[in-house]
């Protein structure tokens, strides 16, 4: 549900309004012009000097936060004149808004809320401040969005999908481990992307699906891996924000490791398959470099963006390989991808559900706003939704 704006903003909407439409034109030629002058520079986010991040984790966690971290540091990279605000392990709850117009009374007129559940505060302050351009990673939002807020993400599932085909070729046992936090649509569709792409090499492998029911809990996470490896599990992959504890007990079990979010191949020198990981630095820039001209409202960030690997643009990007995966098995990951490039994907049907219900017909491919809302386990996982 969008939130609405309150009754202050919506007045101090209408005073600005009402001033800039009795204000004289003044040229830009004028030194005395001031850029509020003009009709046109009332573009949220126009001309912005400082950039605001917020993220839920820590900014060293290898994984999700570590990316958003990378991002950040690209955009200092590139807009040295900006000053970027940044802060790390925001909870998903009030502290969310309080630092965003924390940030916003320091001067940031663009704003990036980079976790799932920061929507709600992300959706509250752009209300709040119609002059400042707030965007969220991963959020879907109302059609048509306000005109300061979009909400961008690649898909994710693409190269998951490869990495898959990675752990297929790799496992012995046939029994794959998939480590996730927080059943929401975006997990259950890595899972089930995953699973494919080993089905892909393998028909007959398992995937065991557990939960941590956090994004980063190191003595669940932990504990989980200890189960899968257990039951005979021998690659172990994850949807966690941090992924260190993960990824150092199946190397130290002398299992296959798939990474996620960042490269963490460093913490697994003989297990690691490959992954797949963010490389936010260009998005992140362009979507500065829009609303800075002016440009935000009705581009394509002003809505829910999502780049995919057929547009060049996916800011989710396979990893590298590590030392066991043979070229015949890159051969079969390059094929793959080239195929989704071409407009392919790996949801193109037939697709059948855990419980056998046929969720996509053979032939049809279902647009990204459809995978964004799955809901269900393909055939061949094991686990619960919980």
């Amino acid at each position: 549900m969008r939130i609405r704006r309150t009754a202050g903003a919506l007045i101090a909407a209408a005073v600005v309004a009402i001033l800039a439409a009795c204000s004289p034109a003044v040229s830009d030629d004028d030194p005395g012009s001031s850029s509020a002058a003009t009709s046109s520079d009332a573009a949220p986010g126009k001309d912005a000097t400082t950039v605001g991040v917020i993220a839920v984790g820590p900014k060293d966690d290898f994984g999700y936060n570590q990316a958003v971290y990378q991002g950040v540091e690209a955009l200092r990279k590139n807009f040295p004149k900006i000053k970027v605000l940044d802060a790390y392990n925001i909870p998903e709850d009030d502290t969310a808004a309080t630092t965003m117009e924390s940030m916003i009374a320091q001067g940031a007129t663009i704003i990036f809320a980079t976790s799932y559940g920061h929507l709600d505060a992300a959706k509250q302050v752009a209300a709040e401040h119609p002059d400042v351009v707030v965007v969220h990673q991963g959020g879907l939002l109302d059609d048509p969005a306000p005109a300061n807020m979009g909400s961008y993400f690649g898909s994710v599932y693409e190269p998951v999908y490869l990495a898959g085909i990675a752990a297929g070729a790799a496992t012995k046992t046939g029994k794959l481990g998939y480590v996730y936090a927080i059943p929401i649509p975006q997990t259950l569709a890595n899972i089930n992307a995953f699973t494919l792409g080993a089905q892909s090499v393998r028909p007959d492998v398992e995937v065991t699906a557990v939960s941590t029911t956090s994004w980063c809990d190191p003595a669940t996470q932990a504990d989980r891996v200890q189960s899968l490896l257990g039951s005979g599990v021998d690659v172990v992959t994850q949807h966690q924000d941090c992924t260190k504890t993960i990824i150092e007990a199946t190397e130290a079990a002398g299992a296959y490791t798939v990474g996620y979010h960042a490269d963490a191949s460093s913490l697994a020198p003989k297990g690691w398959l490959t992954g797949s990981e963010w490389n936010w630095g260009p998005l992140y820039s362009d979507i500065v470099k829009t609303a800075v001209a002016g440009d935000f409202t009705g581009s394509d960030y002003n809505a829910n963006y999502r780049a995919n690997m057929a547009s060049g643009k996916n800011p989710f990007v396979a990893s590298k390989f590590g030392p066991s995966v043979t070229d015949a098995t890159k051969a079969l990951i390059a094929d793959a991808a080239k195929k989704i490039e071409g407009g392919g994907s790996p949801f193109t049907g037939p697709i059948t559900a855990q419980d056998g219900t046929v969720k996509v017909e053979a032939g049809v491919t279902p647009p990204i706003e459809t995978i964004e809302q799955m809901d269900y386990f393909v055939k061949g996982v094991t686990g619960t939704i919980s």
